[in-house]
């Protein structure tokens, strides 16, 4: 725990405002769209969490717990929170803040929250990404501020004279019951920061009863006033003296290389100053720069004319006839073909051969961008051996070491400042923007920002993955299900760090493939071979898109095939309460987390479907050209279930009129973030579902903007978007939030289809597939 002398001296956005409760759905309320929120039950007293094991001590930096780092006590008592994670919507800046607020018993309304530059070293982990920050780092973040409680006790209570026992901080001050003395927090800031950091091994943590703040709700993110009324400062917002603009002409294709550039006519251009090339790696190079060609300009629109005006030469390479037409067929014969076994229980062969009925799913998703609103910038001044870095990235701490190898200069050299991310979605997770303004910035000896156009952000976007999954189920006379074999065809993400990445890695195997958690008896999931052509990374929920999408459609096939409700062939196939055995896969991936604290629990499962079913009311009765769907899975270790009505009309134009969503993430800090974050993942999961498709031909993407990669506008949105949350059990750790939403939804929505208008959609985007 630090003292600071004056809170008010610190930077810009580093500094978050303390802002009114001004609600997002009160705005959209005003708009005439409706959503509810409800625990599904009223929280009751728990005793304090007990410490539970994560997979956090084994991500790269592991965690620091340690007041010193974290907390500092101004004087006049103001109390200054590090987050050392990146905002993005989540509301991480305001939630990991407030649970040490909570614990060390400071005033909220006197508390400022500052963004960490990035320094694992000193941090510990910083990427964002995985759904990882609350579960991570729920119980560190209560035990750093009850170390800071626990100093001001005992500094308090060694100015009084009486044993720590007799002390207690309450709302910003230590207080001693049986005299009456109190004293705050500001006065006590200076003996406190001498104390000795208690160990947290007995440490006491507070009762949630006690609870101020956490799960309460009640709490707006730091950063709401800032971005409500267009102050809040973004990627793009940075300025610094004597900063150039750049652009960067980059090969049209993944692995290609610039042959030669006439950059006379750019230099035209009013305001260009200087044409040069971008240093490229190799592909695969993991988040290396392209390369290609910058203009430097005096502004970015400048730098923008400039580049139109090059003229370039490029040689492909070998993802030169990439063409996705082509390769959708080479990802559908293989999965017709037997693959890497990765699962296997049973016989799967002898139960299909022997089944009274197989149902055969083959469903295809395509490459999907990021488009995050605020496409990939950054800012870059190089000095000599020194570097500093202003950047919307999701892993600074990653920033931080790759710019430095970059560079080739030491890593206590760099500093990575954290903007504000206008959305993310996994995109911010590689750093080859800020890699390339640090190497123009070096170069030119003078800072520089990168600016990425749209269509940049569009065309050199690290894809999610494109895929086909085909799924036999056999069934026996009953109607019962007793053969399961799922084939996932994907480049791998792998293929980014490696070459010859054919196989998916065991990250993206346990997201809905090896994990599937039906009780069928004859189960097999394999995984044939499929090559990338193009850069492939993280994306919201990243696997399970696919997965869940394939094996939710198929539950929805079967009940169709058998003419069984949707949700009770669901629950069926979940079948009985139980801890799933996988025992028979070699590497089961379980989100980096330990099984012993996170295992595949189907009661959980089965309690979010029954749960969505009563709050959402399946089954009841819709208007014609209506229908509901229903979907549900387990992913970043957290149970969603998602009920979806659509209207489909005479001409096929879809709408959605009602999205019902319950989920279960064990204990949780801020409901408000997690209705936000499940009403965003329904329009996004709708925005994908209808419109995202990302394709090649001769290697280069076709999409290059938001016309041709459109998402879904607010009149598109669904018109009312209803949140259940299961209440955590007392020993119930924390889980994931921000991804878990997606899944979901596309497999609802197209079981909700097929109950409007009996066609049955297994390619996505839905396109004109409903036009008649």
């Amino acid at each position: 725990m630090n003292i600071i002398a004056n809170p008010n001296k610190l930077r810009g956005f580093e500094r978050s405002i303390k802002v009114e409760n001004v609600s997002r759905r009160d705005i959209v309320k005003g708009l005439g769209i409706a959503g509810a929120f409800v625990l599904a039950a009223p929280l009751t007293s728990r005793p304090a969490l007990a410490a539970y094991e994560t997979g956090a001590g084994k991500m790269p930096h592991g965690v620091v717990v340690d007041p010193r780092v974290f907390v500092s006590i101004a004087p006049d008592g103001m109390v200054t929170i590090i987050a050392h994670r990146s905002e993005m919507g989540t509301g991480v800046r305001t939630s990991l803040p407030l649970i040490v607020a909570e614990e060390m018993e400071a005033d909220w309304s006197r508390v400022h929250v500052q963004q960490a530059p990035g320094d694992e070293a000193k941090y510990g982990n910083q990427d964002t990404d995985g759904s990882r920050s609350t579960r991570h780092y729920l119980l560190p973040m209560r035990q750093i501020g009850a170390c800071a409680r626990t100093m001001l006790e005992a500094a308090a209570a060694k100015r009084w004279g009486v044993p720590a026992t007799e002390v207690k901080a309450a709302n910003h001050e230590v207080v001693h019951n049986a005299s009456g003395r109190k004293i705050g927090f500001g006065e006590l800031a200076a003996d406190a920061a001498k104390e000795p950091v208690p160990n947290i091994d007995g440490l006491k943590l507070k009762d949630p009863k006690d609870f101020r703040y956490l799960g309460k709700g009640e709490v707006s993110i730091v950063d709401l006033r800032d971005i409500t009324t267009g102050t809040a400062r973004y990627g793009a917002d940075v300025r610094l003296p004597g900063m150039k603009y750049a652009v960067i002409a980059r090969p049209p294709v993944t692995g290609g290389k610039l042959v030669s550039f006439d950059g006379s006519e750019a230099m035209k251009v009013p305001g260009v100053e200087k044409v040069m090339e971008v240093k490229g790696w190799p592909w695969p190079s993991k988040f290396q720069p392209l390369g290609g060609v910058a203009v430097i300009a005096r502004n970015t629109g400048a730098a923008i004319k400039g580049r139109d005006a090059l003229k370039l030469i490029w040689d492909d390479g070998a993802n030169g006839k990439y063409d996705s037409v082509s390769y959708r067929t080479e990802l559908e014969a293989a999965a017709r073909k037997p693959g890497l076994v990765v699962r296997k229980e049973g016989d799967v062969d002898a139960a299909l051969k022997g089944a009274d009925k197989v149902v055969v799913g083959e469903y295809y998703l395509p490459h999907l961008a990021h488009v995050s609103m605020e496409p990939p910038v950054a800012v870059a001044n190089v000095k000599g051996d020194k570097a500093e870095i202003w950047a919307p990235v999701q892993s600074p701490g990653g920033t931080h070491e790759d710019v430095a190898k970059t560079l080739g200069i030491p890593v206590e050299n760099v500093t990575v400042n954290v903007t504000l991310l206008g959305g993310g979605f996994g995109r911010k997770s590689k750093c080859d923007f800020a890699l390339e303004a640090a190497l123009l910035s070096k170069e030119l000896g003078a800072p520089v920002k990168v600016q990425w156009t749209r269509e940049d952000d569009v065309r050199h976007d690290f894809l999610h993955t494109v895929s086909v999954e085909r799924i036999e189920a056999g069934l026996d006379k009953n109607g019962k299900v007793i053969a399961w074999r799922h084939r996932s065809v994907a480049p791998s993400i792998a293929s980014t760090f490696a070459a010859g990445a054919v196989h998916q890695a065991p990250f993206e195997l346990g997201m809905g493939l090896i994990d599937m958690p039906f009780e069928i008896a004859n189960i097999q999931c394999e995984n044939p071979e499929a090559a990338a052509h193009t850069r492939i990374g993280w994306f919201r929920s990243v696997s399970n898109i696919p997965r869940a999408f394939a094996v939710q459609s198929m539950v929805g096939e079967i009940a169709h095939a058998t003419n069984r409700d949707q949700k009770e062939m669901l629950l069926e196939l979940i079948g009985s309460p139980r801890i799933v055995n996988l025992s028979s896969v070699k590497d089961p991936w379980n989100y980096g987390e330990p099984y012993s604290s996170y295992p595949i629990d189907t009661a959980r499962l089965r309690k979010v479907v029954e749960l969505v079913a009563e709050k959402g009311e399946w089954g009841r009765s819709v208007p014609k050209g209506h229908g509901l769907g229903i979907a549900v899975h387990r992913s970043f270790v957290s149970y969603i279930a998602t009920i979806v009505e659509v209207a489909v009309d005479e001409k096929g134009k879809l709408t959605v009129p009602r999205v019902d969503t319950a989920i279960d993430c064990g204990t949780f800090v801020n409901p408000e973030r997690i209705q936000s974050q499940l009403e965003g993942a329904a329009v996004m999961g709708l925005s994908l579902a209808k419109y995202g498709e990302i394709t090649f031909k001769d290697g280069k993407v076709q999409q290059k903007n938001l016309d041709d990669f459109p998402v879904i506008r607010i009149d598109e949105s669904p018109r009312v978007t209803n949140v259940y949350i299961v209440p955590p059990g007392p020993e119930t750790p924390p889980s994931g939030v921000g991804e878990p939403g997606v899944p979901p939804f596309a497999p609802a929505l197209v079981n909700a289809i097929f109950a409007a208008t009996g066609k049955r959609i297994r390619a996505l985007p839905i396109g004109k597939q409903l036009e008649t």
